[in-house]
């Protein structure tokens, strides 16, 4: 009995130094990882050039490590990103006008191209000077329009009538500006469409996390006051509180979930909640500002000021076991979605995964 005792014990300790030499393998791949990227970075600047939707997947070896020792949530540095035609994504109609067009006159007919159905649609105009395209503004002149429209997002994929509201809305543009239209073929972006959505459906994942009271319930004031001391900010949304990105017309990073009805109480104080659910949206955010980190750590937080248990959404506990388990599928992840050229966090993911 005595010499099973001790095995186990000797066993115990030989996971314990391996997984100690899996930590700090991984945290040295991140860190190299992260110091190739900064060079790539200011190489990058230096060249004057912008690159956007692309993940090295040397970064992402070390997601897992970074997630679950590090003692504060990182902090994202401000970017910009502006949503731009993608032929990946979209369908595209050229409008090429009997003579250069004014953005001005682009601009008073955009109310003719919102949206076909449930996709929105996007207009550019080519500038000579500058050789590029560009969302019209006034004052400016373009040689060339682009009408697109979004061949799918979470409401499913453009189907045959969206495709004719879209050809009508890009002829009627067309119109208005003297121009010829070239459409796309109709039968290749229904198929395309229907591809891209079951591939979104496939990786569209959302991680979320329950918190519930280890004993009775917590009123609503309690819960949004500790929200706000971990930096969550009230929602538009009732029954939300979201955790904003650093990165300007970014979405929220996580979102905090609770009852909307308790949310909408006339006293907060006397409104009680039994759960609150945190989510992470995996598409919307670059693996790189490390948000896998942000929620773990949040709910890790949460879960000590409010006395709460971890569960998932089957009402299982979630040890640090499982959230490893969820850090090492998240990789994967990425790299398909890197591998299509969909990386999160870039902007053609964040539109097709809206």
């Amino acid at each position: 009995m005595m010499t099973l005792t001790i095995g186990l014990i000797l066993v115990a300790l030989l996971l314990l130094a391996l997984m100690g030499l899996h930590v700090l393998w991984t945290t040295y791949r991140a860190r190299q990882a992260r110091r190739r990227a900064d060079a790539d970075a200011a190489a990058a600047a230096a060249a004057a050039t912008t690159l956007q939707g692309e993940v090295d997947p040397a970064s992402l070896g070390g997601v897992q490590a970074s997630v679950l020792w590090k003692s504060e949530p990182p902090r994202p540095q401000p970017l910009r990103r502006a949503p731009r035609i993608d032929a990946l994504i979209d369908a595209i109609a050229t409008l090429t006008p009997e003579s250069p067009v004014s953005g001005d006159l682009i601009l008073q007919h955009l109310s003719l191209v919102r949206r076909a159905g449930n996709k929105p649609l996007y207009v550019e105009g080519y500038h000579a000077q500058t050789d590029a395209w560009e969302v019209p503004s006034a004052g400016r002149r373009y040689t060339e329009v682009q009408v697109a429209v979004q061949l799918a997002n979470r409401h499913g994929p453009l189907n045959e009538i969206d495709f004719a509201e879209f050809t009508q809305k890009a002829e009627s543009l067309g119109e208005a500006l003297r121009a010829l239209v070239d459409l796309p073929d109709m039968i290749e972006a229904v198929n395309r469409a229907r591809e891209l959505d079951a591939f979104c459906s496939h990786n569209d994942v959302k991680l979320v996390v329950y918190l519930c009271p280890a004993v009775g319930s917590w009123s609503l004031e309690t819960v949004q006051a500790c929200a706000q001391r971990h930096g969550f900010v009230p929602s538009t949304i009732a029954g939300r509180m979201v955790l904003m990105s650093m990165e300007e017309d970014a979405p929220p990073v996580l979102v905090l979930s609770f009852d909307a009805q308790a949310a909408l109480a006339d006293d907060p104080g006397e409104a009680v909640l039994q759960h609150i659910a945190l989510s992470l949206d995996v598409p919307q955010s670059p693996p790189e500002a490390e948000p896998f980190a942000t929620w773990y750590l949040c709910a890790r937080r949460l879960a000590e000021d409010l006395g709460a248990k971890v569960l998932d959404d089957q009402g299982d506990p979630l040890g640090l076991q499982a959230f490893e388990s969820i850090g090492a599928t998240l990789q994967t992840l990425y790299l398909e979605l890197a591998r299509h050229e969909l990386a999160a966090g870039s902007a053609a993911a964040r539109r097709l995964f809206s």
